[in-house]
C-alpha cells in the first residue's frame, strides 16, 4: 500500500532535502510531497532539482503563504486523487524525526488514524523552554476537555490517515486554515467512530530555520476549538 508523506514548507531550504531523503529511507512504500508556499529562500527550487534524481519525491508549488491547514488539504487532495492508501503529515524541520515512521505505519495495520504522540508513555519533548512546554500541555488539556477526546496529543502534526478516513470526514470543509486544523481533524475522526492510536515520539526543537507559529495563531486556535465544541452533533460518519 503506497503512503504519501506531506511536508508543508515555507523557507525550509536548510532542512527539506535532508528530511525528504531520511523519510524515503524508512520504507519503500513511502513517497514525499513537498507543498511549498513560494518560499523566497528557494525551497521549491531545491526540491525541483532533486526530483530528477528521486522519483518518489514530488512538489506542489503554491503562489504564496496560504497557511498550514490549506497545505494539508492540498496534500490530502493529491493523495486521494492519486490513489495513495495512506496520507501522513509531518513538520519539515526534523522536530518530527523520520525514524518513527515505521512504528506509525505498523500501528496503521489495526487503526484508521495514528498520531505520533509526545504525551503517551515513551514520548516526550527535548530542547523546549518551559513556557513552550506549559503552552503545549495546556493546549492539549483544553482541547481534550472541550472536545471530549480520548487522545493525549491533539496538537501533534505528525500523524497518518487512511484514505477511507479522508473520504469520510470531509477535511475540505474544515473551517480553520491554521494549527487548529489539527485539533478539528482529530475531533472529526473520533466523532465519526474511527479507530485512533497514538505511538510515542520524542519531539525535538527544529534543527535550522525559524518557527512559524505566532501569538495570533495561538489565540485563533483556542477560539476555534471552543467554536468546534459548540457543534457536538457534527462530523458524524456517513
Amino acid at each position: 500500500m503506497r503512503a504519501l508523506v506531506v511536508l508543508p514548507t515555507y523557507n525550509e531550504a536548510e532542512n527539506v532535502l535532508g528530511l525528504s531523503a531520511e523519510v524515503l529511507e524508512q520504507d519503500p512504500s513511502l513517497e514525499v510531497l513537498v507543498v511549498d508556499d513560494n518560499s523566497p529562500d528557494g525551497t521549491g527550487d531545491l526540491v525541483q532539482g532533486q526530483m530528477e534524481r528521486e522519483p518518489r519525491l514530488h512538489l506542489l508549488r503554491r503562489p504564496g503563504k496560504l497557511g498550514l491547514g490549506t497545505a494539508y488539504l492540498a496534500g490530502f487532495r493529491h493523495g486521494l486523487d492519486n490513489d495513495y492508501g495512506r496520507v501522513l503529515t509531518m513538520d519539515c524541520d526534523f522536530s518530527h524525526h523520520p525514524r518513527y515512521l515505521p512504528a506509525i505505519l505498523a500501528a496503521m495495520q489495526n487503526h484508521d488514524m495514528v498520531i505520533g504522540s509526545r504525551y503517551v508513555p515513551g514520548g516526550g519533548v527535548a530542547n523546549w523552554p518551559m513556557h513552550r512546554r506549559m503552552l503545549s500541555t495546556f493546549a492539549n488539556f483544553y482541547t481534550r476537555a472541550l472536545l471530549r477526546l480520548p487522545v493525549h496529543d491533539c496538537t501533534s502534526g505528525f500523524r497518518c490517515y487512511s484514505s477511507e478516513v479522508l473520504r469520510e470526514v470531509d477535511p475540505f470543509s474544515v473551517r480553520s486554515s491554521g494549527y487548529s486544523f489539527l485539533e478539528e481533524m482529530v475531533c472529526r475522526v473520533h466523532r465519526a467512530g474511527f479507530r485512533i492510536a497514538e505511538t510515542p515520539i520524542l519531539f525535538e526543537d527544529r534543527r535550522a530555520g525559524v518557527s512559524k507559529i505566532s501569538k495570533t495563531e495561538i489565540y485563533r486556535a483556542a477560539w476555534h476549538v471552543f467554536a468546534t465544541a459548540l457543534r457536538p452533533g457534527s462530523f458524524r460518519r456517513k
